[in-house]
């Protein structure tokens, strides 16, 4: 008997600012840039790209590229993207 698979999305389940929060607060901690990026891409896809890209003040293009898998997005971007996608960075000590 053959297993049944479905496709997996993290997109499907960033469906509110608690879920996206929480989410990109446990990829930010571990600290790896191309994961923060890929995080941040996921959460746009979610967002939708054009809507999230017209909310941050830059275009679409400019989205796809800065998170793009050879994408460097400015902290400028980062910031922008951030606020719309409804959350903040904290910054608190690391643990010992």
């Amino acid at each position: 008997m053959a297993i049944e698979t479905t496709k997996w999305d993290i997109a499907d389940f960033l469906t509110d600012g608690d879920a996206i929060a929480a989410y990109l607060d446990a990829v930010f901690a571990d600290g790896d840039p191309d994961e923060m990026r890929a995080a941040l891409a996921h959460v746009a896809r979610a967002k939708g790209m054009g809507d999230l890209a017209h909310s941050a003040g830059i275009t679409r293009g400019g989205l796809y590229k800065a998170l793009g898998e050879t994408g460097n997005p400015s902290f400028s971007t980062v910031a922008a993207l951030l606020d719309a996608m409804g959350v903040r960075l904290a910054v608190v000590p690391k643990a010992a």
